[in-house]
């Protein structure tokens, strides 16, 4: 089968790629291994994600995306020529079409590092269209039509709030606060009240586990696993619900203030039909507990998670590339290979 499209969530954890007609072929950490001694690229994805914390001096393993946006170019264009060659498969010789997701608040110069980046990797054309209007596509939200809709994007790098009507952006921002900041919220949490040092893996599996928005009545536990800062030994500890509330209050209160900043910018008729419809979430971190009913409680608006949240972004590419002529007033670049 020849494939001409892909649709890359290029995401600060994760990227996920879609091929129309087959769904989400491909979701794999955004992490790449890499030797020291010669800069070769040992391992991507979900084999370089198992290495992190647990390498020799010789190899490091970390994500090329920084905040959404590239960090180090030359290993992002070899973690995305890794994943389209594995999508395409070994038989097709034809160069894809491929749309990549941007955050909302990206420059022209990370835009055009995206879409060099890309074009480097494989691809023949290069387009780049900003996260909410994908996700609001993926969440069946009707862009198109003369109705605001609220659409808040939280991954792994960024916080992208935006207000869609009829197919475009009216107001919006990005922050860079989103899943990581609350991973190392509750790392310096544990740090500081338990003499304990903790990955960036085990925060965010504690965060997956037993994190909350909001205070809980019944509170649930976690026996953490690592090692006492004081003696140097492995330790264990257990943990509760409403500890990991109060790690991440200052993080949640800086996307919520994303939210009402963009409520501020947004035209009295929108914000009547936002009312109406209520917001929509999406993305890996907007799954933590209760947070709905946090923005709710903050803003008087309600709010809810996306069907399939995670995937959202990405079945928006798909479905963008399947009807490239009625969204194209949202695709924001279209650079060929030549």
């Amino acid at each position: 089968m020849f494939i001409r499209r892909l649709g890359i969530d290029l995401g600060t954890a994760n990227t996920l790629v879609y091929v129309p007609g087959r769904g989400i072929v491909l979701n794999e950490p955004s992490v790449v291994a890499i030797s020291e001694y010669d800069k070769k690229v040992l391992a991507v994805g979900a084999e370089a994600k198992r290495m992190i914390g647990k390498t020799p001096d010789s190899i490091i393993a970390y994500r090329p995306m920084k905040d959404g946006v590239i960090a180090d170019y030359r290993v992002t264009e070899a973690m995305l020529r890794y994943f389209i060659g594995k999508s395409l498969g070994p038989w097709s010789f034809l160069k894809p079409d491929v749309l990549v997701s941007v955050p909302a608040g990206i420059t022209s110069t990370e835009r055009r590092a995206v879409i060099e980046a890309a074009l480097k990797a494989g691809a023949k054309n290069a387009y780049v269209v900003k996260e909410p209007i994908l996700a609001a596509i993926g969440a069946g939200i009707p862009i198109q039509e003369a109705t605001g809709h609220m659409i808040v994007d939280i991954g792994g790098g960024t916080t992208d709030v935006a207000v869609i009507s009829l197919g475009g952006i009216v107001a919006s921002t990005s922050v860079k606060c989103a899943g990581d900041k609350l991973d190392h919220a509750i790392g310096d949490y544990i740090k500081k009240s338990f003499n304990l040092a903790i990955g960036d893996k085990s925060a965010e599996e504690l965060k997956i586990h037993i994190g909350s928005a909001l205070p809980v009545d019944e509170e649930l536990t976690y026996n953490l696993k690592g090692r006492d800062f004081i003696t140097g030994l492995p330790r264990s500890i257990e943990i509760k619900t409403n500890e990991i509330v109060r790690a991440i209050q200052p993080q949640l209160r800086f996307m919520i203030k994303a939210i009402k900043d963009v409520f501020q910018d947004t035209p009295p008729e929108l914000a009547a039909d936002i009312i109406d419809q209520g917001i929509t979430m999406t993305g890996g971190s907007s799954q933590l507990r209760n947070f709905p009913e946090l923005v709710f409680k903050r803003t008087g608006v309600k709010a809810a998670i996306a069907e399939n949240a995670l995937f959202c972004v990405a079945n928006g590419t798909g479905a963008a590339l399947s009807h490239l002529a009625i969204y194209k007033t949202s695709i924001l670049s279209k650079i060929s290979k030549r």
